[in-house]
């Protein structure tokens, strides 16, 4: 009888180990499933809602990511500069401390002085000139440059064309803006610009902008359709003059050391998601620019529609040069003139 127990009691051990070690097999298999399930998160910042070109964008970026992976990186979207402002949102790329962000085209001057020369007012003859030089081997070289300053700059997006909005007055001509206190972004370029023009200009991060144009900090402002409508600036603004008068691209960026530990084919599938990201970016603002104006009217804004643009360009030769030593005019010409 001891031995029968003996060679039992051994039978039950070894099937005890097994079973624990099956156990403990299938716990690893579920582990890595749900792993592989919800994804090494990625945080994304930007400074519009979720309701806005950079949101479509990110949404697009987001499902995208998730299915060329296979769901191994999630992307956590964190609209409404829940993050903070371009700048520091951008500044946190660079640290690290924030893996993405969607960064319109006013504040990169702020990190590459060179790309200032797309803030240019009136540079730009319409939307497909502009897609024309950023997707071509002009805008692409200014993608990786980025590079030496510590950030990855995915892909180009957009944020559309900027028109003026302002509670004080309808704007048709350049003296129309002599006095008007106007909110720039915090750009060098387009603060020259509507110096030129007469205008009272400052600049502050969007972020504070709303407050500062209700409580009558500021009288005006400039921004996409799509921004004015998802912002809800039509709420503090009266008046929105049709003046086309800067294509403000965007940028998806990504923090170097994230990028870098991406295998080859991740690196591949967070490209080419970040093209199909702008491309819906593009395609919300051009939707926006088409039905927006409408969609303020109705909301109370009255709307100009008669602007002659070259009076405006004509009124802001002054900035001329400066923007000629800052950039080059060889540069200038060569978009100007880079054919669609």
């Amino acid at each position: 009888m001891s031995g029968y127990r003996a060679k039992s009691n051994r039978r039950f051990g070894a099937g005890h180990l097994l079973a624990a070690a099956a156990t403990a097999l299938l716990c690893c298999f579920a582990a890595s499933a749900a792993q592989a399930q919800s994804g090494k998160p990625l945080k994304l910042g930007y400074i519009l809602s979720r309701n806005s070109q950079l949101g479509a964008g990110a949404d697009v970026f987001a499902a995208e990511v998730a299915k060329r992976t296979n769901g191994r990186y999630r992307i956590e979207q964190y609209p409404d500069s829940a993050l903070g402002g371009e700048v520091e949102m951008l500044k946190a790329v660079q640290l690290g401390t924030v893996d993405l962000a969607f960064i319109t085209g006013a504040p990169l001057p702020n990190f590459l002085a060179d790309i200032g020369v797309f803030n240019i007012p009136f540079l730009f003859r319409d939307l497909h000139h502009a897609h024309a030089v950023l997707d071509g081997p002009i805008g692409q070289s200014y993608l990786a440059k980025f590079r030496a300053k510590d950030l990855v700059a995915l892909a180009w997006g957009e944020n559309g064309m900027r028109h003026l909005t302002n509670s004080r007055r309808e704007i048709r001509t350049p003296e129309d803006l002599r006095g008007l206190k106007l909110r720039v972004p915090q750009s060098d370029v387009m603060l020259a610009g509507f110096k030129a023009l007469g205008a009272d200009v400052k600049p502050l991060a969007f972020p504070q902008l709303y407050g500062a144009l209700q409580s009558g900090e500021f009288d005006g402002q400039e921004n996409p359709i799509a921004t004015i409508q998802s912002s809800k600036f039509y709420q503090v603004q009266k008046y929105l003059t049709l003046s086309g008068h800067v294509y403000d691209p965007a940028i998806l960026f990504m923090s170097v050391d994230g990028f870098d530990d991406l295998s080859a084919d991740d690196k591949k599938s967070f490209i080419e998601s970040a093209k199909l990201a702008g491309q819906a970016s593009r395609e919300f603002a051009a939707a926006a620019e088409k039905n927006g104006v409408a969609e303020l009217a109705k909301s109370g804004m009255k709307v100009v529609t008669d602007v002659d643009r070259t009076k405006f360009a004509a009124a802001m030769a002054s900035a001329n040069d400066i923007f000629a030593q800052k950039f080059g005019g060889d540069l200038i010409n060569q978009i100007r003139q880079y054919p669609e």
